[in-house]
């Protein structure tokens, strides 16, 4: 079980990196403390469902992904969805990466 909390924050962290936001900005966007995000991130600790909902909101992201490291269907366009399922891996890895770089142009929040 403590392997699907750490999986949780390791998500956790990949999506606030990719926003470029700090973790002690993220954990006053949340309303915890800083030392709990962290322990949070690490496998440390478990949130709770209103963190995780809070984080879900800050971070522009489903609890579907936080949790179980999928995106939920409503949240990409079902022809997009369905043509990267028919790539290859490594054109997938490619759509990937260009994904990440169109979240890197994004502005963070401040």
């Amino acid at each position: 079980m403590s392997d699907q909390f750490e999986m949780i924050g390791k998500r956790i962290k990949q999506r606030r990196t990719e926003l470029k936001i700090k973790q002690n900005t993220l954990a006053d966007m949340v309303h915890v403390s800083n030392n709990h995000l962290s322990a949070v991130e690490c496998g440390r600790e478990r949130p709770s469902l209103e963190t995780i909902l809070n984080i879900c909101h800050e971070l522009n992201t489903t609890p579907d992904f936080i949790l179980l490291g999928n995106m939920h269907p409503n949240d990409v366009p079902q022809n997009i969805a369905d043509g990267i399922r028919l790539c290859n891996p490594e054109d997938q890895k490619l759509a990937r990466d260009f994904i990440e770089l169109l979240i890197e142009r994004r502005p963070t929040k401040k």
